[in-house]
């Protein structure tokens, strides 16, 4: 039995990962102009990095917002397309290892898919996500790249951004520790350090997602949220995520491979057909 390629094309980010009986093969990422560029030199670097003739790609599965541009087989290798919220569910359940939870997919939006006995289906999403944290980024910080705003963030106090519970009560709440937020921004002055910008940005974007998909599983008796997609390696999830459990009784998971997880459904997807 050969590999099956599994790739999440974005518009100019393409991610790709091998399965191969039933283990990841090293994930990449490659980032191009357009959509067809970023694929073909996605997969062109993935056989030569891992040693991989064509003739052992047994299929390709193609799923992403950019998967609509490219039509036929890849390089020859039979080639299908998969829904990409069913590969977010896929993927998901096969790092986590959880078969009831609700995925969040942070890509340039957020997407919410439920995955219990029923199956696997989109309830929902919002549009925030990475395309809100760079464009408030080019913005108010004069740059889009993750690394330069995450080394900003890691300098910033909160306290100087967000109006916190105990800036507004010397007592904590019914259901509100003091350290909770009370609203996201409403502390910032004009002349606020780019460090406590960049902090206030990735928090506003990371615990908005996090509200919003504990309100999403509402009345399904659904405790697990499995997060995917870029956004899972900001540091500061380690820090919101955790406040947000202990705060609504919940529990937020990030798998090994969080990041590839709709790739890595994208070649279940071949298997389970």
């Amino acid at each position: 039995m050969g590999i099956v390629i599994g790739i999440d094309v974005g518009i100019s980010t393409t991610k790709i990962v091998g399965l191969r009986e039933g283990s990841v093969v090293s994930p990449i990422r490659i980032t191009a102009a357009d959509p067809v560029t970023s694929l073909y030199g996605a997969f062109g670097k993935y056989l030569h990095d891992n040693n991989i003739s064509l003739d052992d790609v047994e299929q390709v599965m193609l799923t992403g917002v950019g998967a609509g541009y490219i039509d036929g087989d890849v390089y020859g290798r039979p080639t299908a397309h998969t829904d990409e919220f069913i590969a977010d569910g896929l993927g998901a359940r096969f790092e986590s290892g959880l078969q009831k939870a609700i995925v969040v997919s942070m890509g340039t939006g957020t997407s919410f898919v439920q995955c219990d006995c029923q199956g696997i289906r989109h309830i929902g999403g919002l549009g925030i996500g990475g395309g809100t944290l760079q464009g408030l980024s080019r913005v108010m910080l004069n740059t889009r790249d993750p690394q330069q705003i995450q080394a900003l963030a890691a300098h910033g106090d909160i306290h100087n951004i967000n109006l916190l519970i105990g800036d507004i009560s010397p007592h904590a709440l019914p259901g509100l520790p003091i350290d909770a937020t009370a609203s996201l921004f409403s502390k910032a002055q004009y002349d606020a350090p780019k460090e406590d910008i960049a902090l206030g940005i990735i928090t506003m974007v990371l615990q908005t997602i996090g509200s919003a998909a504990i309100l999403s599983a509402l009345n399904t008796g659904i405790k697990d949220f499995v997060l995917i997609g870029n956004l899972t390696l900001y540091p500061q999830c380690r820090d919101i995520y955790p406040m947000l459990e202990q705060l609504y009784g919940v529990r937020f998971h990030i798998p090994k491979y969080s990041e590839f997880c709709t790739a890595i459904g994208a070649a279940l997807s071949f298997q389970k057909q």
